[in-house]
């Protein structure tokens, strides 16, 4: 029997510039289907409430598949589950170039959630562990700061390749829309290989003489395990539970800029290919600023704190998806997108770092799982009712509703605001000390 590869732990640099490749190779390509996924769906023939009825089904995989999958790779590996999710990737994106019908779409959104419950958490929690295994006690805030800025530079760049392969559009017999969609998906397969080549993680000890299906046995009995002090820590801990709470409210503002937009712009500029040639350079231009954004947070929470910055960011992000439903014409709505998405940079990474000081080395996928779990399904539940608000009455009156809502997930950080004015009066949960 062959023994498990050997892998040293890099030291934090090294896990650093893996953590920030893969950001890029992961995230680079939906730069080029982000503004164009749900044109791309109406092209096709869907209505709006069929796309986003489509939407809530990849929102609603995710929340049933968070948790197991999480359990298992905190238990397993993050390494394994990763690849999963990348190879996933790229059979839900192949389904999504060819489809022509609802079901087809469908089929490809509920692979899609696959791969973002697979996703969600294991390199961040890989890094986050490799780095304290290197360097106890150390704070990882900059480096989540710097992979918002690296996720936005690599969406920004998408957006901009995907707005110059619509207006070269060299098949005339096809969609302007098409080329973009099918180099998404053979970028998703650079992502696996880079996957494959970089990401390196050394077996836990008690794995060490365990071979991979027998380690996989004792892993999937270990999840549940794993699930249940997950959802425990959420029960005990306020703190946790407020952030967590934070994402129910965020999910919805995020069906404003991420879903309407492409669509209110279709109806201000006069129809989907229209639409799909301007939002290339509108989403480069949105994540570009969310890369600023990003970085602006880092700095930001320096001056002020963690908590405090992602609350002001929170509310800031919340009013702009309003100001996006008010506005009346295509330059003054690319302006609120923009204002929007810098917000929105800054409060990522704050929040990803309120999460990482609630979380143990042992459940901190499972952590970052339920997060997501919760904005998946509020994005699941809340994205076909605003559908058919949006048909009932207007896309704007749906855009406004939902940034009105948002704004009232920044209260429930007043938790995690106590706790980092008054750091002795926090729950016990292994959070790092930071170091100077």
């Amino acid at each position: 029997m062959s023994s498990p590869r050997s892998y040293a732990v890099l030291s934090a640099p090294a896990a650093r510039r893996v953590f920030l490749t893969l950001t890029f190779t992961r995230w680079f390509p939906v730069g080029l289907v982000v503004g164009l996924l749900t044109l791309w769906q109406l092209e096709r023939g869907l209505s709006v409430a069929q796309a986003m009825t489509i939407s809530s089904a990849a929102g609603l995989t995710i929340f049933v598949l968070e948790l197991p999958t999480s359990g298992f790779a905190d238990a397993f590996g993050r390494r394994p589950v990763f690849v999963v999710s990348a190879v996933v990737n790229v059979v839900a994106s192949g389904i999504l170039l060819v489809a022509h019908s609802f079901w087809a779409f469908l089929a490809a959104a509920v692979l899609m959630g696959v791969f973002r419950a697979l996703d969600s958490g294991p390199l961040e929690a890989w890094f986050v562990d490799t780095v304290h295994a290197t360097a106890p006690g150390s704070d990882v805030e900059g480096s989540l700061a710097a992979q918002g800025t690296v996720l936005g530079v690599g969406i920004a760049t998408g957006a901009l390749v995907s707005g110059g392969l619509v207006w070269w559009h060299p098949f005339a017999g096809a969609s302007a829309l098409v080329l973009p969609v099918a180099v998404f998906v053979s970028l998703n397969v650079v992502h696996l290989l880079a996957v494959l080549v970089l990401l390196r993680e050394p077996p836990s000890a008690e794995h060490l003489d365990t071979s991979g299906a027998r380690r996989a046995l004792a892993s999937a009995k270990e999840s549940p395990a794993v699930v249940r002090e997950g959802l425990g820590l959420l029960r005990d801990n306020r703190v946790l539970r407020g952030i967590v709470t934070v994402e129910l409210f965020w999910s919805v503002a995020m069906i404003v800029f991420e879903t309407f937009q492409p669509i209110r712009l279709a109806e201000l500029v006069g129809g989907e290919e229209r639409a799909g040639a301007v939002m290339g350079p509108v989403a480069a231009a949105g994540w570009a600023v969310f890369a600023v954004g990003a970085a602006l947070g880092g700095w930001c929470s320096r001056r002020i704190g963690v908590a405090r910055t992602a609350i002001l960011a929170r509310v800031l992000n919340g009013l702009g998806a309003v100001v996006m439903g008010l506005v009346a014409g295509p330059a003054a709505l690319v302006a609120a997108y923009g204002v929007t998405y810098l917000l929105h940079g800054s409060a990522g990474p704050m929040h990803s770092a309120l999460l990482h000081r609630e979380a143990r080395a042992r459940n901190r996928t499972t952590v970052l799982s339920m997060n997501s779990m919760v904005a998946s399904v509020a994005f699941g539940v809340a994205a076909p009712l605003l559908g058919l608000l949006a048909e009932r009455t207007s896309t704007q009156v749906a855009m406004v509703a939902a940034g009105t809502f948002s704004i009232g997930g920044a209260w429930f950080y007043r938790h995690a605001l106590r706790c980092e004015r008054h750091p002795a009066s926090s729950p016990s949960t292994g959070r790092p000390v930071p170091v100077e």
